[in-house]
C-alpha cells in the first residue's frame, strides 16, 4: 500500500511514478478526494465530541439540571455524531478499496518503458554451446525420461504434467540442494508454510484484489491456494511489531505454486513451461529500509550462483517500469538458455517491494528498543523456480547417445549421474 502521507504531500511525484508504469492518472485524484472527505468527517466528529464534553462539564459545574436549549443541543450533537460515524465507515471503506488498487512506485533507477522490449540486459554469463547434433525440445523427449504431459492431462487436464522415476527424483534432488544451499551457505531459515492462506495474506502480498481471477479459491472456507510461497512468508509477521535487533529476517520455503494462468491463454501451450501447478524455492527477507538495496544485490547473487553451479548459461535482466510486478519497486529477472526449445527461460525474479507489502500487512519493527514502530522493507526472489530449471537442464545436458547428464552438484542428492 502506498504511503498516504506521501500521496498528500507530493501527489505530482506519485502521479509521475505511476505514469511510468502506465497507470491511469485519475485514481490518484480519487484517492486524494476520498482522503480529504475522510479527514473532514474525522475533524467534524472530533469537534462535536469536544463540544459535547464542554457542555457536559458546564452542566456539571453549574449544579443545575440542563435547560431545554442544552438538552436540544446535546441531542442534535449526538445524532450528528452517529450520522458521521456511519458516513465515516463508508468513506474509510471506499478510500481503502481505491488505495489498494494502486501499485507500488518504481524506484528512480528503474528503466522507463511500456513493455518488456524496454527491459535491460545487465549481464550475460556464458554463451549457448554449439552442438554437432540436434537437441530435442523437452516436449519431444520420450516419456522414458519421466516427464509425462499426457498423464498429467489425463489426471487433471491441460497445463498439468506428471514426473515419474528418475525425473521425479531429479526434481526432489534439485529442491533439496537449493534449500540446503540457502540455509547452510546463505543464512536463511527454512519455513514449511501452509499452502492455503486467508484473504488477508493475499491482500497483504498484493495479489488481491487485482489478481483474483488468476488465483485458485476455496469459496466455502474462504481460503486461497498460494501462487508462490512469497504470499505465506510475507504474512509471517502480519499485524506484529518485530522487536528491535531482529532484522534482517531471512526465510526460504519450498512449495508447489498454483496459478490459473488466465492472462496467458494460448501462450506457451507446448511442454511444461507454463502450467497450473509447479514447484519453487522462494527467498524472502524483512530488512530495515536503509539495507534493502544491498539485500537486493545479495539475493541476485544468490540466485545467479545457483545457475552457475548448475552449469547453466544465464543472463540478468532489469525490468522496466511497465514490466515490474504490482507490488515491486525494482525487479531483476534471471533467464537461462534452453538448447532444445532455443529460448531464454525465466527461472528467477528478484524484487524489492520497499514498505508496500508491510503497510498492507501492518507489519512493523522497532529500530531501537524504545523507538516508535516503523515499516520494514520486504524482498522476494525465486531461488529457483521449477520446472523451467528442469527444462534447461534436460535440454542443455542432452547427449548424442540420448542420455541426459546430471550436474555434478546434484549427483549426491539424486544418487545417479545420468537419466535414464
Amino acid at each position: 500500500m502506498l504511503n498516504i502521507d506521501l500521496l498528500v504531500k507530493d501527489p505530482e511525484h506519485v502521479r509521475e511514478r505511476l505514469r511510468a508504469r502506465g497507470e491511469p492518472e485519475g485514481t490518484v485524484g480519487r484517492v486524494l478526494e476520498l482522503d480529504a472527505r475522510r479527514r473532514s468527517l474525522i475533524k467534524e466528529a472530533d469537534d462535536l465530541r469536544a463540544r459535547r464534553n464542554e457542555v457536559s462539564r458546564a452542566i456539571g459545574a453549574s449544579g443545575r439540571k440542563p435547560d431545554p436549549d442544552q438538552l436540544f443541543e446535546m441531542r442534535r450533537v449526538g445524532d450528528r455524531i452517529k450520522q458521521i460515524d456511519s458516513e465515516l465507515e463508508t468513506a474509510k471503506s471506499e478510500f481503502e478499496s481505491v488505495l489498494l488498487t494502486l501499485p507500488n512506485l518504481p524506484l528512480g533507477d528503474v528503466p522507463v518503458g511500456d513493455d518488456p522490449s524496454k527491459n535491460v540486459v545487465v549481464k550475460q554469463a556464458g554463451v549457448p554451446a554449439e552442438r554437432s547434433y540436434d537437441v530435442p525440445a523437452h516436449w519431444d523427449l520420450d516419456p522414458v525420461f519421466g516427464v509425462d504431459i499426457e498423464a498429467g492431462t489425463r489426471m487433471s487436464g491441460a497445463r498439468f504434467f506428471a514426473l515419474s522415476g528418475k525425473a521425479a527424483q531429479f526434481q526432489r534432488a534439485l529442491v533439496s540442494w537449493m534449500l540446503d544451499t540457502h540455509v547452510r551457505e546463505n543464512g536463511y531459515v527454512e519455513v514449511a508454510p501452509p499452502l492455503l492462506v486467508r484473504g488477508d495474506a493475499m491482500l497483504g502480498s498484493g495479489n488481491l484484489p487485482k489478481f483474483a481471477d488468476n488465483l485458485y479459491h476455496d469459496a466455502e472456507e474462504d481460503l486461497w491456494l498460494v501462487p508462490t510461497a512469497e504470499v505465506a512468508l510475507n504474512a509471517m509477521h502480519m499485524g506484529e511489531i518485530i522487536p528491535a535487533g531482529r532484522l534482517p529476517l531471512k526465510y526460504v520455503a519450498h512449495t508447489p505454486c498454483f496459478r490459473r494462468e488466465k492472462a496467458a491463454a494460448g501462450r506457451d501451450t507446448r511442454g511444461i513451461k507454463r502450467v497450473h501447478q509447479f514447484e519453487k524455492v522462494e527467498m524472502f527477507r524483512f530488512v530495515e529500509p536503509q539495507e534493502s538495496e544491498e539485500a537486493l544485490s545479495e539475493m541476485v547473487i544468490e540466485a545467479s550462483n545457483l545457475c552457475e553451479r548448475l552449469g547453466l548459461t544465464y543472463r540478468l535482466i532489469q525490468l522496466c517500469t511497465g514490466d515490474i510486478g504490482f507490488q515491486s519497486a525494482k525487479t531483476f529477472d534471471i533467464e537461462v538458455w534452453a538448447a532444445g526449445s532455443k529460448e531464454w527461460l525465466e527461472v528467477s525474479s528478484i524484487s524489492t517491494c520497499t514498505d508496500f507489502q508491510a503497510r498492507r500487512n501492518n507489519t512493523r519493527y522497532r529500530p531501537q528498543p524504545n523507538a516508535s514502530p516503523r515499516y520494514p522493507h520486504t524482498l522476494n526472489g525465486s531461488g529457483l523456480a521449477l520446472p523451467r530449471v528442469i527444462i534447461a537442464l534436460l535440454e542443455n545436458n542432452f547427449q548424442q547417445d540420448g542420455s541426459i547428464v546430471v550436474p555434478p552438484v546434484l549427483r549426491p542428492y539424486a544418487g545417479f549421474d545420468r537419466i535414464p
